[in-house]
């Protein structure tokens, strides 16, 4: 595996590969990886001849000093993960050879999706997660790169900027990588506690329900539910549970056949940030 901390020596790397007509995918991530990180490199190696995997935790997309601070960083490994399943490309920039010496995000408009869910939360979230993409997919240049739906809201951004800048990439979203009682996979789950990391399931698992429900009850109904499953809950505080249109991800008040439906949820264990989405079957 080769590893560049500069942004030029991966461009001339890249560029000997595309000269030989080579196809790049590109995984970016904020390290700490885990086996979801992985199915996503397995993803691009199957359709693509060069894979590059970054690894910067991104300054501008937290909202909250101590929640970049405490972002678990754990490079020697990461790169030991990434050998295991025979990575071709790692770039490790610093965020001086990012930013330089300008560590803002650019200002975006994605037509609205931005706003919504994690958007309200947030604030700046996903003009810095534009502003990284956007800087990366210029610097890798790749045919096509990979992301997981567990942030879906992120990956349709994603795919409105690239839309709205005619970007010459191929965005590719893939299924939710979860632990074997349901809990999607995270960096930030390493940071449970024992009680925590017993108590997390229960998100998957209250939206599994809302996906039964879904077709029997109203969205009102539902959501009172799920307000219910954390109302008194010991270790887990929801943030916010939605049901939106796929598509505008704009939040519902009454079920639509025509259209597609995915509920979302964020939910605290203490300071920790836990995120989770379901796609909903047509009625």
């Amino acid at each position: 595996m080769k590893v560049f901390s500069k942004k030029n020596d991966l461009k001339d790397c890249l560029l000997a590969y595309k000269s030989n007509n080579k196809t790049i995918g590109f995984v970016p991530t904020m390290g700490a990886l885990h086996r979801g990180h992985l199915s996503l490199i397995k993803k691009a190696q199957q359709k693509n001849d060069i894979v590059v995997v970054s690894l910067f935790v991104n300054p501008t997309q937290f909202d909250n000093a101590e929640d970049l601070a405490k972002y678990p960083k754990t490079l020697a490994k990461d790169i030991d993960m990434l050998r295991s399943v025979h990575c071709d490309i790692l770039f490790t920039p610093s965020v001086e050879e990012i930013y330089e010496n300008n560590i803002t995000s650019e200002n975006f408009n994605f037509d609205g999706i931005e706003h919504q869910m994690e958007g309200k939360f947030r604030k700046g979230h996903f003009n810095g997660v534009g502003t990284i993409v956007k800087a990366l997919f210029e610097i890798v240049a790749p045919h096509k790169a990979y992301f997981g739906q567990k942030d879906f809201q992120q990956l349709q951004v994603i795919k409105k900027m690239v839309k709205k800048h005619g970007l010459q990439v191929k965005v590719k979203g893939c299924p939710i990588y979860r632990e074997q009682d349901g809990l999607a996979m995270s960096s930030r789950n390493v940071r449970l506690s024992k009680e925590q990391r017993i108590a997390a399931p229960l998100i998957y698992k209250v939206l599994q329900e809302v996906g039964r429900k879904f077709n029997t009850q109203s969205v009102l109904e539902v959501t009172e539910w799920v307000d219910n499953q954390f109302k008194n809950h010991t270790s887990l505080r929801l943030e916010y549970f939605t049901i939106a249109n796929e598509k505008s991800l704009e939040s519902i008040k009454i079920k639509d056949s025509r259209k597609k439906h995915r509920a979302f949820i964020a939910v605290f264990a203490d300071e920790i940030r836990l995120i989770d989405n379901l796609h909903l079957n047509n009625l």
